[in-house]
């Protein structure tokens, strides 16, 4: 009983480790890649180890997005073993069953294509035909590693047809993936705490919407534009770009804190969970 509990808290510390490295990790790799983003740096000799450069950061980047995923299991994992009375442990047995990780993984990746659409990961440009106008060939990809603002290069362009390609940015893959996994997240609690607490869905959803916007404030504009006109439309648009710091602190620190309202609702008195994790 000692070794297993011990056990435990290795998983546990573990995965706390596992989360702080890949989010460490992806920190560092975007600081670092900020010094070839200078076209003086870019020149005909440095071009293939800079090509080189951003290969490895997209690998190390991956290798990032895996530790964070893995270290979440193993922490989730201690918290249900361990049966604490926290929050967290709530929040882990509620989306530890079959029907809550079907819902967390259905509105994680329908909310990641939506997200593709509207930030521009995914393009569909019907009247424009990328053999024609940039002379791509069908299927094709590449890596862009210069020249740009810091945390949208290096980029990957992917010509799927004539007019269906992929454009990656770093930043927009790593709000991307974060606010897809955030929203996943509080759709398997909501679906826990429905009966309880409507007012926890209504919280998700202002979350969600607001991180629609994250990786493309541009197209709060856009939509704005429908009811005041376009001029009007496109200088917001501009304003919504320069305020796309505020739009990531508003949408992932909701997303954040909805989950913890909803397991406040979903605890018992004595601190246990409301809700059998195997049902």
């Amino acid at each position: 009983m000692k070794f297993k509990i011990l056990k435990n808290e290795s998983s546990g510390k573990g995965g706390r480790k596992l989360i702080i490295l890949g989010f460490s990790t992806i920190a560092i790799i975007f600081v670092m890649y900020t010094r070839y983003l200078d076209p003086e740096v870019f020149t005909p000799e440095s071009t293939e180890a800079i090509q080189r450069i951003a290969y490895g950061f997209y690998i190390i980047l991956l290798a990032s997005f895996g530790a964070i995923m893995y270290g979440i299991h193993l922490y989730n994992k201690e918290k249900i073993e361990k049966k604490e009375k926290s929050i967290t442990t709530i929040i882990a047995l509620c989306t530890s069953n079959t029907k809550a990780k079907k819902i967390f993984v259905i509105t994680s990746v329908i909310y990641g294509i939506f997200f593709s659409l509207v930030s521009g990961t995914l393009v569909y440009q019907p009247e424009v035909n990328f053999v024609t106008h940039y002379g791509a060939v069908i299927p094709s990809g590449f890596v862009a590693p210069c020249c740009g603002e810091p945390g949208y290069m290096p980029k990957i362009i992917v010509y799927l047809t004539e007019h269906v390609g992929l454009q990656i940015i770093p930043i927009n893959l790593v709000l991307q993936v974060i606010v897809s996994y955030l929203v996943g997240l509080n759709a398997s609690m909501a679906i826990s705490a429905y009966t309880i607490s409507k007012k926890g869905r209504g919280l998700t959803s202002i979350g969600a919407i607001t991180g629609l916007f994250i990786a493309c404030p541009t197209c709060a504009g856009t939509f704005m534009s429908v009811f005041i006109g376009t001029a009007s439309g496109i200088a917001l648009s501009i304003a919504l770009t320069q305020l796309q710091t505020a739009f990531i602190a508003i949408s992932i620190p909701v997303l954040l804190i909805t989950p913890i309202i909803m397991a406040k609702k979903l605890r018992n008195s004595d601190g246990s969970c409301k809700i059998d994790p195997t049902e």
